[in-house]
C-alpha cells in the first residue's frame, strides 16, 4: 500500500491521478494494471460524489494498492466525516480563504485534543468497530492525510501560516484557479503564477511541509518537481477517456471520415 504521507515524510514523489466522473472498478482496475500510480483524488468539488461512491472508490483503491483523499469544499464537518469513514486516507479542502479557514478544516477533521470530529465506530476507519474509541482516536489523527489548497488570494497570501499550522501534510497548488486569480489564466509560464508557486514552496520548506500540483503539461510538472513538488496529478477520468478517444479517431482517421 502506497501511503501518502509515509512518502511525503522520505521526500519521495506521490504521483496521482484524479476520478470525479467515472466512479466504477474498472477505471482503478486499469490505473493500477498500467501502473506507476501511488494512489488517487476523489473530486467531491466539482462533481456529486456520494458516500457510497466514496466507500467504493477507496475499497477499489486498496485493492489495487492505492492510497486516496477526497477533494471537497468547505461545506461542513459532517461531510468530512462521512468522508474519512467511508475510507478516503485523508482530505483535501478547496477554496480555503485563510489560515483561519484552514485552521477550521482541521477542526472538522481531527478528533480532539487536536479538533472535535464527532466520534463514530461504525465505519471503515474504525474497522467497522474492530478498533476501540481511543484506537479509532489515535489512529485517525496520526494516520489521516490532510492537505490545503492554494487558489485563492487569501490562500495565497496567508500560505506561510497555512503551512505552519499543525496537522497540515501539504498545500496543494491549483493552477487553473491560481492563475485565473492572477489575471494569468493558463500562461503555464508565467513570471507572476511562477513567482506565487514559488511563494507556497518557500513556505512549505520553511516549516518541513510537502507540496503538490496539476501536471498541466511535462515542462511544468519538471519545473514543479525542481521546485520542491513531491505530489503530481496526472490526468482526470473523463478528460483522459476523451483523449483516448481523440488519438483512435486521428489513428484511424480516414475511415472516420468515410460516409460522414
Amino acid at each position: 500500500m502506497h501511503r501518502f504521507k509515509d512518502r511525503l515524510v522520505k521526500g519521495q514523489l506521490c504521483r496521482v491521478f484524479c476520478v470525479g466522473r467515472l466512479i466504477h472498478p474498472a477505471v482503478f482496475d486499469v490505473h493500477g494494471m498500467v501502473g506507476g500510480y501511488h494512489g488517487f483524488w476523489i473530486d467531491q468539488e466539482h462533481a456529486g460524489i456520494t458516500y457510497e461512491q466514496v466507500v467504493l472508490a477507496a475499497c477499489c483503491g486498496r485493492a489495487s494498492g492505492m492510497d486516496c483523499f477526497v477533494r471537497m469544499p468547505m461545506t461542513n464537518y459532517a461531510d468530512c466525516t462521512a468522508n474519512l469513514e467511508a475510507g478516503a486516507g485523508g482530505l483535501m479542502a478547496a477554496r480555503v480563504e485563510s489560515a483561519a479557514h484552514a485552521e477550521e478544516f482541521l477542526q472538522w477533521v481531527k478528533f480532539a485534543p487536536r479538533g472535535n470530529r464527532g466520534m463514530n465506530a461504525s465505519g471503515y476507519d474504525c474497522l467497522y468497530g474492530g478498533k476501540t474509541l481511543p484506537q479509532l482516536a489515535a489512529d485517525a489523527n496520526r494516520d489521516n492525510f490532510v492537505a490545503i489548497q492554494i487558489e485563492t488570494p487569501g490562500a495565497l497570501e496567508e500560505c506561510e501560516k497555512i503551512a505552519a499550522i499543525e496537522g497540515v501534510d501539504l498545500l496543494f497548488v491549483g493552477p487553473s484557479d491560481l492563475s485565473q486569480v492572477l489575471g494569468v489564466l493558463a500562461q503555464w509560464e508565467s513570471d507572476k503564477l511562477w513567482s506565487a508557486i514559488e511563494k507556497v514552496a518557500a513556505a512549505c520548506k520553511k516549516h518541513g511541509k510537502n507540496w503538490g500540483t496539476i501536471a498541466v503539461n511535462p515542462k511544468f510538472a519538471e519545473r514543479a518537481y525542481t521546485a520542491g513538488c513531491r505530489m503530481l496529478s496526472f490526468g482526470m477520468d473523463i478528460v483522459m477517456l476523451r483523449r483516448g478517444l481523440e488519438a483512435t479517431r486521428a489513428n484511424f482517421g480516414p475511415l472516420f471520415e468515410k460516409e460522414a
